[in-house]
């Protein structure tokens, strides 16, 4: 059971996947049929919306979401009225989303469900504080890097990141664009200290200019750091001396080539919310019917960002 052990040692656990039909859904189910049984309870939600049978954009066939029974979930209350499962209510959210408030149940019959929970990291947070009461020992977020998603799933202790064919059908573009998502997830945290005023820089990403004035040390990005801010930070002369932060990775929309000009200029770049990353999943299938060689990828992989990769459904054949 690769890494099923390692994440269990977390009290939250994200599965972000880089681009739609890259086996995300894939390894959530995973996750949930290799955890063992004597496990502490779980409780499951998705920051965006999972589970559907049909993928609203491709019109490819996608695997549902399966949980056991014992199980915990948290969902609208429009896909708690689509469940396929028996389960018992133990909470219902005040906050109300697009879909409904949100239904927090228990599995009393194995099933079928589609997650669809909070939309923002401010409810996130709260969900998570909420779910405590239950004697919940890990929660798993279903996440998502988009700018589309409000929700960041780094606000989770630990991370499986899922990356494939349908990234690109270019085995250089998709090592270069997945070892740069895992170099960004692996920056460095910023040291906690509370800088004087006259000492902190914010900058929004929408700034037209930015002007880093004598005695500034930190550089605080208020939102998305994109490559137009990038460049413009690397432009500045004082560029060595300061740190740039932002919130956690899931901020950052920068290209590899900009990162590495900002960094050549002496740039550093920490975030507020780190998370560990554990392992990184691939799906070699691409919806266009494209197919890497399994082996070969998570090999080839693997050596590029030092960590274990798996093609899981290769596991679930072997």
């Amino acid at each position: 059971m690769p890494f099923v052990h390692e994440l269990l040692k977390y009290r939250s656990v994200a599965v972000v996947g880089m681009e739609k039909n890259c086996g995300k859904t894939e390894c959530l189910n995973y996750i949930l049929r290799h955890i063992p049984s004597d496990a502490p309870d779980i409780c499951v939600t998705s920051i965006g919306l999972d589970g559907e049978r049909t993928d609203q954009v491709t019109g490819t066939s996608k695997p549902e979401i399966i949980l056991r029974k014992g199980m915990f979930f948290t969902t609208s209350e429009t896909h708690y009225r689509a469940r396929h499962l028996v389960s018992e209510i133990v909470g219902v959210s005040g906050e109300t989303t697009a879909l409904g408030r949100l239904i927090t149940a228990k599995v009393a019959l194995e099933g079928k469900v589609i997650l669809s929970g909070p939309s923002s990291t401010v409810s996130l947070r709260r969900w998570m504080d909420s779910i405590s009461g239950y004697g919940i020992g890990l929660t798993i977020i279903d996440g998502a890097l988009s700018r589309k998603s409000s929700a960041s799933p780094a606000v989770s202790e630990a991370m499986v990141l899922a990356t494939g064919a349908a990234l690109s059908c270019s085995l250089p573009v998709l090592l270069e664009k997945t070892a740069f998502c895992v170099e960004m997830i692996r920056l460095p945290e910023v040291e906690v200290q509370d800088l004087p005023q006259e000492e902190t820089l914010t900058v929004s990403s929408i700034a037209q200019e930015v002007d880093i004035a004598a005695g500034v040390k930190r550089v605080e990005i208020a939102g998305a750091l994109t490559d137009r801010l990038l460049n413009r930070l690397a432009a500045d002369r004082r560029l060595p001396e300061i740190e740039v932060a932002v919130a956690d990775f899931t901020r950052i929309f920068v290209s590899p080539e900009n990162w590495r000009r900002f960094v050549r200029a002496g740039g550093r770049l920490g975030v507020h919310r780190k998370t560990t990353l554990l392992a990184v999943c691939v799906n070699p299938l691409a919806p266009n019917g494209y197919r890497f060689d399994s082996e070969m990828l998570c090999r080839t992989l693997s050596e590029r960002i030092q960590l274990p990769v798996y093609d899981l459904r290769r596991q679930n054949e072997a």
